[in-house]
């Protein structure tokens, strides 16, 4: 508009002569009246197009406020964008693997010890196991957890049908209802939650500092039931600073392998239970103190059956300047029904001990581990765990953050046998 009123104040000024000036001819004068009257109509035509362009912009605000209004009518709270809304389910994955080299001096297997403690008559490579964790959320408050393994096998190809060169394993699968943090129910096969061991480092070599795990937790071992079927109740609680935590638990306890749990069912009509509670102060961030008891009864194959009562206790500082772990188990079988049994305690513990060394060394973690298991004769289920101890002293050197080289010395003193040595060495990676 007002670009229109200076075009017409130039005509103006360009085509009427200053007062002095004799009159325009009747030419002139009608030139401009018809200027004048171009310039009012486009002045109007420019009002019409504001007026059109203001109702187009009232028209368009009203539909796009219903989207929103619906919103704000449905929920307390600012709406999330569509694509920061969660989705169900949603699977995540991850990956382990580990390649092993072993030597050492025995001249035959030593019995009574688990295959992934690496002790055989031969020297030589071997295959690891590998690992898959898959965890899924199926929504807010409910999630899926399952482990998979694949361990290779020491009759790979022998048989009739020939067998496979891998076992495959599921390790754990769980499904659990979070209530919050106080409360938390799930059912499924665990590692079962009666150390410290056995619920922090699982299958995935990487995951520890050593190569193999102390044997009273040995994956294919006797010594505590590593595996669970049934039904867990767990949660922590404040408590003043303590952060009290707690795991009970009713389920399946072991097969009549005792080394593996009851996955088709249980042996028998009685429920394997177990509570664990420990704490991890506040004031001394790092540290965690804890105990557990488990008990089942038995119906093993190759001996009676037997009430069992398990005991357990654990210290451990989680830094790693320094790391230290130590646990003790008693088990306790008192047989049922047995005409001259007796009742027979065994005891194991371990202490572990690391550092991580400082400034451009800190990629290197030295580390030591003694074990001790005792197994009195009496103890007709425990007659294939091994009586022995043992000293672990190696070093660990982390390649990357997720792969690791070990090199570590042992030495086993077993009941009954000669003493022995042994070289390990491991590449573990986690993907």
């Amino acid at each position: 508009m007002r670009g229109l009123s200076f075009v017409a104040g130039i005509a103006l000024l360009t085509f009427c002569p200053p007062a002095h000036a004799q009159s325009a001819d009747a030419a002139t004068q009608e030139l401009i009246q018809k200027l004048l009257a171009r310039i009012d109509s486009l002045e109007k035509r420019v009002s019409e197009l504001e007026q059109e362009k203001g109702a187009h912009a009232a028209v368009a605000a009203p539909a796009a406020r219903p989207a929103t209004a619906d919103i704000h009518a449905t929920h307390d709270q600012a709406p999330v964008p569509e694509a920061a809304q969660p989705t169900y389910p949603s699977l995540k994955i991850a990956g382990f693997g580990d390649f092993d080299f072993a030597a050492n001096s025995l001249h035959a297997a030593a019995p009574g010890f688990g295959a992934q403690t690496l002790l055989g008559a031969h020297s030589g490579f071997q295959d690891g196991q590998f690992v898959l964790h898959m965890s899924s959320a199926l929504s807010q408050k409910v999630s899926v957890f399952s482990e998979v393994s694949l361990t290779a096998r020491s009759d790979a190809g022998t048989g009739t049908p020939p067998a496979p060169g891998f076992n495959a394993e599921v390790e754990r699968m769980v499904v659990r209802y979070d209530l919050d943090d106080y409360f938390k129910i799930s059912f499924g096969r665990y590692h079962t939650p009666i150390n410290y061991w056995n619920t922090a480092f699982h299958h995935g070599q990487w995951l520890q500092t050593t190569i193999s795990r102390p044997e009273m937790t040995q994956f294919g071992g006797s010594f505590i039931p590593v595996h669970f079927i049934g039904s867990l109740v767990e949660g922590a609680v404040p408590a003043g600073g303590l952060n009290l935590n707690y795991d009970l638990g009713l389920g399946n306890g072991r097969g009549a392998v005792i080394s593996r749990g009851g996955d088709l069912g249980d042996i028998n009509n009685n429920r394997a239970w177990l509570a664990n509670v420990f704490v991890k102060p506040d004031s001394l961030y790092g540290l965690q103190v804890g105990g557990s008891v488990y008990h089942d009864k038995l119906n093993p194959l190759t001996a009676p059956a037997a009430y069992e009562w398990i005991e357990s206790a654990h210290v451990v500082w989680h830094k790693e300047t320094p790391e230290l772990i130590a646990e003790f188990a008693n088990v306790r079988h008192e047989p049922v029904n047995a005409a001259g049994a007796v009742t027979s305690n065994s005891q194991a513990f371990y202490i572990q001990t690391a550092y991580r060394l400082p400034s451009y060394a800190r990629l290197w973690k030295p580390y030591y581990r003694f074990e001790y298991i005792h197994v009195p004769r009496s103890d007709a289920v425990f007659r294939a765990v091994p009586s022995f101890s043992a000293s672990t002293m190696g070093v660990r050197y982390d390649i990357t953050s997720f792969a690791a080289f070990k090199a570590e010395y042992r030495h086993y003193t077993v009941r009954a046998l000669p003493a022995f040595n042994g070289t390990f060495l491991q590449t573990s990676f986690t993907f």
